[in-house]
């Protein structure tokens, strides 16, 4: 624990930097599956768009790498902006729905925490992304990922956004990812020297985090 919170000490210090310099936007498909083919939208932030290291290794291509090497003809899209909070995702998903999604995974939140937004707004903006997937695809599947904020924020504030995550999966009947970073936050082995990205090999752990929760969703 006191790794964990040491390298969020230390991301919230630097968050206003960062939330301003972070402009890497990764909206493509993956692979050249067919048109029919089962698509996958990861809708997050630099976690999910593989801040500082090739895209190609960052969780998302891997778990595309996991669909073709268990034969599925799923397709990945990304859809992630860093430094993106919960309103930005709010704003920007509409654009994200032009194109038919099955499986929709919402790994946002993380700079809502890190800003000490209120968690009740938090919940609101996803659930209102929620609810935007929902009634444009009602038959899509998806997946919650959680977030978790380090106690330095106070017990008051990390206790209510931890359970943001559950809360909201629960409501809407949903998969739940418990915590993205699993693993991960916090080890100085398995994250860039900012310490705040995971590096190829945390990806490839936050790749096995994820895939434990979509493999029983995905089609042949």
């Amino acid at each position: 624990m006191g790794a964990y919170t040491s390298q969020f000490c230390y991301f919230f210090k630097l968050y206003r930097t960062l939330a301003l310099g972070l402009l890497l936007i990764s909206v493509l498909p993956l692979s050249g599956q067919p048109s029919d083919a089962q698509r996958i939208l990861f809708f997050g932030d630099s976690l999910t768009a593989g801040y500082g290291i090739d895209p190609a290794r960052a969780y998302p291509a891997l778990i595309q790498q996991q669909l073709e090497a268990a034969g599925s003809h799923a397709e990945v899209v990304v859809g992630a902006v860093s430094g993106d909070t919960s309103a930005g995702g709010l704003r920007r998903i509409n654009w994200m729905l032009r194109q038919p999604v099955d499986i929709f995974v919402l790994a946002l939140g993380a700079n809502d925490g890190l800003r000490g937004i209120d968690p009740a707004n938090t919940e609101q903006n996803l659930q209102a992304i929620i609810d935007r997937v929902q009634a444009k695809y009602p038959e899509a599947d998806i997946v919650i990922a959680g977030m978790r904020m380090p106690p330095s924020l106070g017990k008051d504030y990390t206790k209510a956004f931890a359970a943001i995550f559950p809360k909201l999966a629960e409501v809407n009947d949903v998969a739940l990812i418990p915590f993205l970073l699993e693993g991960v936050g916090g080890s100085v082995d398995l994250n860039l020297a900012d310490r705040i990205h995971p590096n190829p090999a945390g990806h490839q752990i936050l790749a096995a985090t994820v895939w434990a929760a979509l493999q029983s969703l995905v089609s042949d």
